[in-house]
């Protein structure tokens, strides 16, 4: 005789089902509405920044094509017409065109120098295994932590006594001094994330270290090259402390030395606007670099993580 057996359930559906009733519906939608929110909010706060950055370097350059009768009348409106004439008594009558050509000439010298010669010692501490390596790298990185206020009396004393006071070369020297132990703390990270392989083929065929550095490995650093140039360009274009103490002779100050001198005798003859066209001239080129190198300067900053 037959009989029909009820089949007995699969094991596997109530796990499934228990799997099933275990995902917390609604998951996904919350976590994506939360990674909406602080998307809005990070965007939102970066263009609160930049708003803060941009709007007083807009104000100034609309401020120095006004008259001085309409900065103070009428500080946020547009200017009834460009005053061209600002920039022009800015450049002849407070000899800004004397400032910028001196800073021109320190800051193009001494940012030669201290790529060439930062490079030079970076590419050997990074590549070559000798006694005192990490030595003379770690005194490169105490440079980086002494205060240049600490300095500036022996410094003094020292420019002075080699007879580089009120020197355009002896400002550059101390320039290139400056920023050396950061150049070389930079590119030595920069030199080592670069490939050996390149260095080794050119030595197996023939080339001297010399030609190896200068034809392969300096072009292979350029993103490098440029970052930490951008950086040093921006803090030797806007030094004040060191000319200050160095350079003495009005024939000779840098771009800083006179927007004070500017800020002085300008703010006693009540000419504002050739005071803010001052202003924009020293602050255009800072701005037109960084504009310019801005893709160079993120490869370089990234290039070493990115080994």
């Amino acid at each position: 005789m037959e009989t029909t057996e009820t089949p007995a359930p699969n094991p596997a559906e109530p796990h499934a089902s228990v799997a099933k009733a275990d995902t917390p519906v609604g998951g996904p939608p919350r976590a994506k509405r939360e990674g909406t929110v602080l998307n809005v909010f990070s965007h939102g706060m970066l263009v609160l920044w930049a708003f803060m950055v941009v709007m007083p370097l807009l104000w100034a350059v609309m401020t120095s094509f006004k008259d001085d009768r309409s900065i103070f009348d009428s500080p946020w409106s547009l200017p009834d017409r460009l005053h061209f004439e600002n920039w022009a008594r800015a450049w002849t009558d407070a000899n800004m065109s004397d400032y910028f050509l001196n800073t021109v000439l320190v800051v193009g010298g001494s940012l030669v120098g201290t790529l060439v010669l930062g490079s030079m010692a970076a590419y050997v501490l990074a590549r070559f295994d000798f006694p005192g390596n990490r030595f003379i790298y770690y005194l490169f990185i105490g440079g980086m932590s002494f205060p240049i206020m600490l300095a500036l009396v022996p410094l003094f004393y020292v420019v002075n006594n080699m007879g580089l006071l009120n020197t355009i070369h002896g400002l550059i020297l101390v320039y290139i001094a400056y920023s050396l132990p950061f150049t070389v703390f930079f590119l030595t990270a920069f030199f080592r994330s670069l490939p050996t392989s390149v260095a080794e083929a050119a030595f197996v065929d023939g080339a001297s270290h010399s030609r190896t550095f200068f034809q392969i490995m300096l072009p292979m650093a350029k993103p490098g090259l440029i970052s930490v140039g951008i950086f040093n360009f921006l803090g030797q274009w806007n030094q004040y402390m060191l000319p200050t103490v160095l350079n003495t002779d009005p024939d000779k100050r840098v771009l800083t030395q006179g927007l004070v001198q500017l800020a002085a005798s300008q703010g006693y003859k009540g000419d504002w606007s050739g005071l803010f066209a001052g202003l924009v001239m020293a602050m255009l080129p800072v701005l037109a670099a960084y504009i310019v190198f801005q893709r160079q300067v993120v490869q370089g900053l990234t290039a070493g993580a990115l080994k």
